[in-house]
């Protein structure tokens, strides 16, 4: 241990015994833990003050608005509001095939699972020795 870490603990163990950490609120809760496990190390700080801050990266702001505008296209009535609606969903959906995303991340992360489901069942099979074979 170096003697920095060995100091932090003799500190940490002295106000212990001291009782400082005892009435701490949420003591005895469990921590609510940010799940940011997908981050890259370098970048997880800065991500972590921006979310604080309530800001969202421009692509974000585009999907979560695409998402709000064909809940919105769902519930509309009038054959011009839906032409008004599913205009501006061309222009969010072309805005974000522009910066080099997709569009519809579901249907191709449920392809994605297909595709996955159908080569590992294949793998097993392919591990499982005939058991013809062996008669």
């Amino acid at each position: 241990m170096l003697l920095v870490d060995s100091l932090a603990e003799e500190q940490i163990q002295a106000a212990i015994r001291r009782g400082e950490f005892d009435d701490l609120p949420g003591s005895g809760q469990p921590l609510a833990l940010d799940d940011d496990a997908g981050v890259p190390d370098e970048l997880r700080v800065a991500y972590r003050i921006l979310r604080n801050a309530g800001c969202l990266p421009p692509e974000l702001t585009l999907r979560n608005e695409i998402h709000q505008l064909e809940s919105l296209l769902d519930q509309a009535e009038l054959a011009a509001e839906q032409r008004s609606v599913r205009r501006r969903l061309c222009l969010l959906k072309a805005r974000l095939a522009m910066q080099g995303h997709e569009g519809d991340l579901l249907i191709h992360e449920q392809a994605y699972r297909e595709r996955l489901i159908d080569k590992l069942s294949r793998r097993e099979t392919e591990d499982i020795p005939d058991l013809q074979a062996d008669r």
